[in-house]
C-alpha cells in the first residue's frame, strides 16, 4: 500500500478500498489468468479453433435463416391462409432459428468451455480420437439435422403457399414420399448425432475420474 511523506520526514501510509495488485504478475498469477494453460495439447487448440469458427459460421447462418424467415412468411397472408393454417404452414420454419444458435452457437461453445474447465479440474486429457467424436461427429451431423430442418421447414411453406391445406398430405410428400430414404435420412442424421454427442459427454465425464 502507498503512502506519503509527512511533515516531519515520516511516511505515513493510505487507506485504499482497493486491493493491492502485484505488476508484473507472478507465475501463480499468470497461471491463474491463464485458462488454458500453457501446456495445452495441440489437439485441444485445434479443437477449439474448430470450435469456434463453427459457432462463428453457425452465428450468421442463424441471422440469415431469420432474415429468409421474415421474407418468407410475408408471402403466405392470412387472405391465402386462415390463421390456424397460417401458424400450421409457418412453424417448422419459424423453429430452424432458434435451433440454429442452440445447436450450432451454444452447444459447442458450451462443450469447448466444458474441456478447458476439465482440465482446471485436474480431470485427465482427452485423447485425438476422444475429441473427434466432438469435431468429426456431432458438429457435421449438427449441420446437417439443421439443413435438414431448414429443408423441412420450406418444403411446408411452399406447399401451402401452392394451396395445399391437407398437412398430412404435406407431410407424406417430404423427401419426394419415399419412407424408405425419410427413415435412413433421420437415422443416419438424428442418431447418429445423439451417439456422437453422448460418446464424448461420457468421455468428459470419465476424464474427471473420483474425487480423492
Amino acid at each position: 500500500m502507498g503512502g506519503i511523506i509527512g511533515d516531519d520526514g515520516v511516511n505515513v501510509e493510505m487507506w485504499s478500498p482497493w486491493p493491492e495488485v502485484n505488476w508484473p504478475p507472478t507465475n501463480s498469477n499468470e497461471e491463474l489468468l491463464d485458462m488454458t494453460r500453457p501446456d495445452l495439447p495441440e489437439s485441444y487448440r485445434g479443437t477449439l479453433r474448430t470450435v469456434i469458427r463453427y459457432a462463428v459460421v453457425m452465428a450468421f447462418v442463424g441471422l440469415l435463416v431469420g432474415i429468409s424467415f421474415q421474407e418468407s412468411a410475408k408471402k403466405l397472408t392470412f387472405d391465402d391462409a386462415p390463421a390456424g393454417v397460417h401458424l400450421e404452414a409457418l412453424i417448422q420454419l419459424a423453429l430452424v432459428h432458434g435451433h440454429v444458435f442452440v445447436m450450432g452457437v451454444l452447444l459447442p461453445l458450451a462443450l469447448a468451455g466444458a474441456l478447458l474447465m476439465a482440465r482446471r479440474a485436474g480431470g485427465r486429457d482427452l485423447s485425438p480420437r476422444g475429441l473427434a467424436w466432438l469435431v468429426r461427429g456431432y458438429l457435421p451431423l449438427a449441420a446437417g439435422s439443421l439443413v435438414l430442418h431448414l429443408y423441412k421447414g420450406y418444403h411446408v411453406l411452399l406447399m401451402a403457399r401452392a394451396g395445399e391445406r391437407d398437412f398430412a398430405v404435406i407431410d407424406q410428400a417430404f423427401l419426394g414420399g419415399s419412407h424408405l430414404l425419410r427413415y435412413g435420412v433421420y437415422a443416419l442424421i438424428h442418431a447418429g448425432m445423439g451417439v456422437t454427442l453422448g460418446v464424448f459427454l461420457v468421455l468428459l465425464w470419465r476424464s474427471l475420474g473420483r474425487e480423492n
